[in-house]
């Protein structure tokens, strides 16, 4: 059976409530032994002397969900995991805000912890996101994935 593609993507930050919520619904999986989570936080970077204030999201929404639906499916394919959520910021978010929000859990910790890096280098590497890099000037520039 096909499995749907999900959109991932939130308008804006995405909420400490939102995650928290998140968490909450997986206490009735018994199953599960371990949960593993990365929040990425726009960083106020300073570059060339100028401060970063927020970072403006936009992507091939399609070709974006179709990669993260690859990389969710490679993941279950390769590690034990019970189940993973993975959610992303489109449009503008604030300095301390969270931008990307990924959820494994496993039945133990060292898989949970393995997937979720896995998880997070693949977005990093193959997912098209744009980042466009706002300064507290009003200038701008596209940010780089390192």
């Amino acid at each position: 059976m096909e499995k749907k593609i999900k959109n991932v993507f939130r308008k804006g930050a995405i909420s400490p409530d939102f995650i928290a919520n998140s968490i909450a619904k997986h206490q009735s999986k018994t199953q599960i032994g371990a949960h593993d989570i990365f929040l990425g936080q726009v960083r106020a970077d300073e570059i060339e002397g100028k401060t970063v204030s927020a970072i403006e999201y936009t992507a091939y929404e399609e070709m974006a969900n179709l990669k993260f639906h690859e990389i969710r499916e490679k993941t279950f394919d390769t590690f034990d995991i019970t189940c993973m959520h993975i959610y992303h910021s489109l449009g503008k978010v604030g300095v301390g805000e969270i931008c990307l929000f990924v959820f494994v859990s496993s039945p133990h910790r060292r898989t949970a912890f393995e997937a979720l890096e896995f998880v997070v280098e693949e977005i990093k590497a193959h997912v098209p996101v744009f980042g466009k890099e706002l300064f507290e000037d009003d200038s701008y520039q596209w940010k780089v994935n390192t």
